[in-house]
């Protein structure tokens, strides 16, 4: 069965950092390019990382760069997102899913498969 499985949120003081796991089941990291929406309360899902499995190519979104890192772990057969300098707006559930990663960031069809999502509640 092919799932993601995310982990890694929790709750984090302004400034601080998490790091979210996604790890596939079913098929590996050398095989799929991977990308990390997130969702607020109220707000439309946002693409804000991908990494393409081709040639390692990245995207942030301008709401995170700088400040996440995306990487791939391929003994792991794990995708982190390093998320330092944490920020109340960074506040939401984040999930993981197969994706296309182009300029424009992630993209997603019918036939992607998406992770369960974790909370990320950045919060004094």
């Amino acid at each position: 069965q092919v799932q993601l499985v995310e982990s890694g949120g929790g709750l984090v003081q302004p400034g601080g950092s998490l790091r979210l796991s996604c790890t596939p089941s079913g098929f590996t990291i050398d095989r799929v390019t991977i990308g990390w929406f997130r969702q607020a309360p109220g707000k439309e899902r946002e693409g804000i990382s991908c990494i393409s499995y081709r040639n390692s190519r990245q995207y942030y979104s301008d709401s995170v760069r700088g400040r996440f890192r995306i990487s791939r772990e391929k003994a792991e057969n794990t995708v982190y997102l390093q998320m330092d300098s944490l920020k109340p707006e960074d506040t939401g559930v984040y999930y993981c899913a197969t994706v296309y990663c182009s300029e424009n960031g992630p993209a997603v069809s019918e036939s992607d498969y998406w992770g369960q999502g974790t909370q990320v509640t950045v919060s004094s």
